[in-house]
């Protein structure tokens, strides 16, 4: 398992990667393991990226390998103002690169964004109870399992319990 692609690029989602973010939540284990709807349309990515363009307190970020987009991570701060000081992460990563470093990259992008330049003390987000994979990447980042949601979602005609995790950034 090699960590380090010095030819993966980190970069802002721009209407570049509509097709690339299509094709990546359209495949059916990415789709699986989020809260994306399988088939969606090229058009409903280009406008989720026209809206959230001028979003200050929304990073999208994409991973490219030789310009293919191969991973995707966005953190969101929250806009109410008793909770600005929050903001929760969503992202995908194609099969073919899982445990390959891409997740972790992605996160610690987002993570970086969130201490240094907006000051988020909380970050949240919600994983699928038996996603192991994931729920170990995120521990590695420092998030914790805060409690179990059943019957959050329907996936392949089941209800699926998630956990809710979070990361509270510590005063250095």
């Amino acid at each position: 398992m090699a960590n380090d692609h010095p030819r993966i690029i980190i970069e802002r989602a721009t209407e570049a990667h509509v097709d690339g973010l299509t094709v990546l939540y359209s495949t059916p284990s990415v789709a699986a393991q989020t809260l994306q709807m399988p088939y969606q349309s090229r058009e409903l990515w280009r406008q989720r990226l026209i809206q959230r363009a001028d979003n200050e307190r929304l990073v999208s970020l994409v991973a490219l390998h030789q310009g293919t987009v191969i991973g995707s991570c966005s953190l969101e701060q929250m806009a109410r103002v008793r909770r600005a000081h929050c903001a929760s992460i969503g992202m995908g990563v194609s099969p073919e690169w899982q445990r390959q470093g891409i997740g972790s990259r992605l996160l610690a992008a987002v993570l970086e964004v969130a201490d240094n330049w907006m000051n988020v003390h909380r970050v949240d987000l919600t994983v699928y109870a038996d996603n192991l994979p994931a729920i170990g990447l995120y521990q590695k980042f420092g998030f914790e399992s805060e409690g179990r949601l059943r019957d959050y979602a329907v996936r392949g005609g089941q209800f699926i319990d998630v956990l809710s995790m979070a990361r509270l950034r510590r005063p250095a």
